[in-house]
């Protein structure tokens, strides 16, 4: 007994990571391992009210998901969204980032106010801008006939057309200030010497922004997007309380169509699938992403 306590202690003061690497593994084969496997064996079976029971039925979800236009409409809608919400962040974060990226007064103060919006969780924001966008006092569509560019019986979140630049308008306002601490903190780590040089040489503001500075963000920019990429396509909360997925299919996600599949109508086999499809999109386009951007991690 004494021996093994003595090995135990000359492991657990070694320099060999095992010991400390096994909660981590362990908690990884609980929390990540286990579920996806159990995903997959799922998505090959079925839920049957009638039985009360789960039953093998093959490659059906499968089909049914190849041959499911609510599904591919689906993607459409994750996808747009996907890339209106990044576009637009990632220009503004940068905008922001190059403008707070000083050291006079009173500009630490506005980073860290920056972050508050991080602090709220998704669902209560989606609420915020649930009441702001509301037909009848939302300041929102208020603001928007003011100026003209609304009529007086025009909403947003109920009509096709508009609602998904609502949750997209939500998105925007939380996220954006992720991308530019990213970015403030890519532009304070850039070497000041060439800079210097290019003053020197009478380089405007946009030429060392364009060859300077675009060049050697490339990396973090790279980085910003894929994070936020997989954010994006994963989006739930904000289409969920605001729209429903509605009007209609209009703000449909994937994310928000395996639940609807999974917990509303009781398909938990055709659910898993869904998800598994999503994983499955997620993992080719950022693999693709990282080689094409040459990432190295």
């Amino acid at each position: 007994m004494s021996s093994g306590l003595l090995r135990t202690s000359r492991v657990m003061i070694s320099d060999h990571p095992l010991p400390w690497l096994l909660p981590l593994l362990a908690i990884l084969l609980v929390l990540a391992v286990y579920p996806f496997f159990y995903n997959i064996w799922l998505s090959f079976h079925e839920f049957v009210p009638r039985s009360r029971g789960i039953e093998p039925v093959g490659w059906e979800n499968w089909q049914i998901l190849f041959n499911d236009p609510r599904l591919w409409n689906a993607l459409w809608v994750t996808l747009f969204y996907t890339a209106v919400c990044l576009a637009i962040q990632l220009v503004l974060g940068m905008g922001i980032a190059l403008l707070i990226d000083s050291d006079e007064p009173g500009y630490a103060f506005i980073r860290g106010v920056l972050t508050l919006t991080l602090v709220i969780p998704p669902a209560i924001t989606a609420m915020m801008f649930l009441l702001m966008e509301d037909a009848q006092f939302g300041m929102v569509p208020y603001a928007l006939r003011v100026i003209g560019l609304f009529a007086s019986n025009q909403t947003i979140l109920a009509s096709p057309q508009l609602a998904i630049w609502g949750v997209i308008l939500a998105d925007i306002w939380q996220w954006t200030p992720f991308m530019v601490l990213i970015f403030v903190a890519g532009l304070r780590s850039l070497p000041r010497d060439p800079f210097e040089s290019a003053m020197i040489d009478g380089a405007s503001s946009w030429q060392m922004f364009t060859r300077l500075t675009l060049p050697m963000m490339g990396k973090v920019i790279a980085i910003a997007v894929l994070i936020r990429g997989i954010d994006l396509f994963r989006m739930f909360d904000y289409v969920y309380v605001m729209t429903s997925g509605g009007p209609g299919t209009a703000t449909y996600t994937l994310s928000l169509y395996a639940w609807q599949q999974t917990f509303s109508f009781i398909k938990w086999g055709y659910g898993a699938t869904i998800s598994l499809f999503s994983l499955f999109i997620i993992l080719v386009v950022a693999n693709l992403f990282v080689i094409s951007t040459r990432l190295r991690w």
